[in-house]
């Protein structure tokens, strides 16, 4: 008896010290992780601040003062109110056309086996993972080829290209997780497959089609490189940036950047909250 008491306070002492040591690793890793987060907002907190820099002169080079008159003045200068529509357009249509035919493509690639679906997953993964140089030469050569001019239609075409495999990736990701046993059960009900898949798959696999539109409008509106070598004569929000910045940016770049930034954080917070009320329905 003596021999197990005397052997019993290293064994609790041991136990006692591995919270101290996962506290410390945590602690760490809490700190490293706030480290990546500020240096991540840094860029756009800068952003922020500018848009409100009282600076005398239209280009935006360092800090004056607090003001609001650039909000009031944020459609002054024509031609970057014109790059910004451009692109919001671009974004608009290459979004919607991307993933139409990328939930197409992610569908049938997590639901259904058939000759050359490998060979399609490659392709779609070789389109991600493809430098945007790369492609943006190969899409001008091509455009070039056909006796295309560059332009906006040139640019949407290739904007579409190189979405759809973001979303056919983010949709087929739900679709292998997909319960089969809902779809069966509606077809026992007796719903045919065109009224299973609306009623039944389509609901649900609908935040990923969600999120694959938002990626897609999101690469395509800050888009420079695959733009830059099928524009043309077209100038977008970001070809405009960059030809600004050789002298310097106005203010009303920084407060058009403020208020994208600000409604993708808006659509991220509301689709968090409906994630959650729904989860809890559920």
């Amino acid at each position: 008896m003596s021999q197990s008491t005397l052997e019993r306070p290293p064994a609790e002492s041991a136990h006692a010290a591995r919270p101290r040591r996962r506290l410390k690793s945590g602690g760490l890793l809490h700190i490293y992780t706030w480290l990546v987060i500020i240096w991540l907002v840094i860029p756009i907190a800068v952003m922020i601040a500018f848009a409100f820099n009282d600076t005398p002169g239209r280009y935006n080079q360092h800090w004056d003062g607090f003001t609001l008159k650039w909000w009031g003045k944020i459609f002054e200068i024509e031609d970057l109110t014109k790059a910004l529509w451009t692109s919001l357009a671009i974004a608009v249509i290459s979004s919607l056309v991307a993933t139409a035919l990328g939930t197409g493509i992610g569908y049938a690639l997590g639901r259904f086996r058939f000759r050359g679906s490998g060979t399609l997953n490659v392709i779609m993964f070789s389109t991600i993972s493809s430098p945007e140089l790369i492609m943006g030469a190969s899409l001008l050569s091509l455009f070039v080829s056909l006796n295309v001019g560059p332009g906006f239609t040139t640019i949407v075409i290739a904007h579409i290209m190189f979405s759809i495999s973001f979303v056919a990736a983010i949709v087929r990701a739900r679709v292998v997780t997909l319960d089969r046993s809902i779809e069966e059960a509606a077809a026992d009900l007796g719903a045919t497959p065109w009224t299973t898949f609306w009623k039944v798959t389509f609901p649900i696999i609908l935040p990923a089609v969600f999120s694959g539109a938002l990626l897609a409008f999101a690469l395509s509106i800050d888009d420079f490189v695959v733009t830059n070598f099928t524009a043309g004569s077209t100038v977008t929000f970001p070809l405009w940036i960059w030809g600004a910045t050789r002298v310097g940016l106005p203010p009303q770049v920084n407060v058009m950047g403020t208020l994208i930034f600000a409604v993708g954080v808006l659509i991220a917070v509301v689709t968090n909250i409906r994630s959650r009320q729904q989860g809890k329905r559920d």
